[in-house]
């Protein structure tokens, strides 16, 4: 995962994805017309020939471009990249100003060709920093739409935030029982309700979600013995472990495990505790790309701990949790 510096800040992106209908254009249009001081811009994706979520959006003096000739996670994505880019240079030139960027991308996509984007292209990646992945969950309809598109599940599993919306049309026992079921599939995104667009920005605006040194936080509040009625396909567990880690042991299994099932695993991040190491190492990826780096000093009488969150599609959690066990130092080593 490259490092980028530059003079002046990377402009922080935030990428809100959800199935369709799920409100993520209301929630776009209060965001734009929020008093929070910043300019934005915006980056609209529609599939189809003809968008027409621009016709919904506030009149506001935010940057709109629309992108409408096919789903950004596939056919358009090198025009995201293009976009991002001539964005980049009329800001550059006093053209253009802004602070953020919100990309809104259509209900069908999978977030993580689009996630990827700022990791692969350099040029990107110097100019904008991906802050987190927002979801919007519709509770009505969410319960049909997980069992019956895979998307919907990648846009959970993805998530940094997961919004829930229209609960008004649900029992206070169905919003439960949904939000038991997120939890299993993605226990390390915060879950929160949004009522017509209306929620707590600080919560879903600069949550440093992809930044390798906020991840010192990472204490997700899993569930346990959480029993489920559907076999999803997206799921999450957390490997804990107070031995340290052989750095060798450790990279020949990571490395191992990405090429047979990078494809499949979502999202992962850990604090590590590695052999001979005085300070803690942090990492995350996002299917076949992995970075790490070197976080905050142990302190001398700290309790060390390893935490890794793993979210992916029919892991085998087993396996996994087994052969990183493998992976640690022995006992009174």
């Amino acid at each position: 995962m490259p490092v980028h510096t530059s003079m002046r800040p990377q402009v922080p992106v935030t990428l809100l994805t959800g199935f369709l209908g799920a409100g993520k254009t209301t929630l776009l249009n209060r965001i734009l017309s929020e008093e929070h001081g910043q300019r934005i811009a915006v980056i609209e994706n529609e599939f189809g020939e003809a968008g027409i979520d621009s016709d919904l959006l506030v009149n506001s003096e935010e940057q709109i471009v629309e992108m409408n000739n096919g789903c950004i996670c596939c056919t358009v994505r090198g025009d995201l990249v293009r976009i991002l880019g001539q964005l980049a240079e009329r800001r550059a030139t006093g053209e253009v100003d802004f602070d953020r960027v919100i990309i809104e991308t259509t209900g069908l996509a999978d977030p993580a060709p689009v996630a990827q984007t700022f990791f692969v292209d350099d040029t990107v990646g110097r100019q904008y920093r991906l802050d987190a992945i927002v979801t919007v969950v519709d509770a009505l309809h969410a319960p049909q739409q997980l069992d019956e598109h895979h998307e919907a599940q990648e846009q959970v599993g993805f998530a940094d935030r997961i919004l829930l919306s229209k609960t008004d049309l649900v029992t206070p026992a169905e919003a439960d029982a949904l939000a038991a079921r997120l939890k299993g599939m993605n226990a390390r995104a915060e879950l929160m309700t949004v009522h017509f667009g209306h929620t707590d920005l600080a919560r879903i605006l600069d949550v440093d979600g992809f930044d390798l040194d906020a991840i010192l936080e990472i204490e997700p509040d899993f569930l346990h013995d959480v029993a489920h009625e559907h076999d999803d396909e997206i799921s999450s567990f957390v490997f804990r472990a107070t031995r340290p880690f052989r750095i060798g042991k450790l990279e020949a299994f990571l490395s191992g495990m990405l090429s047979t099932h990078g494809k499949d695993m979502l999202r992962y991040k850990g604090v590590l505790d590695v052999a001979g190491m005085p300070a803690r190492v942090v990492f995350q990826g996002v299917h076949m790309m992995m970075g790490s780096n070197v976080g905050q000093p142990w302190g001398e009488d700290e309790a060390r701990e390893s935490v890794m969150v793993f979210i992916g599609r029919k892991l085998p959690k087993d396996i996994i949790l087994h052969g990183l066990e493998q992976c640690l130092a022995r006992k009174g080593a």
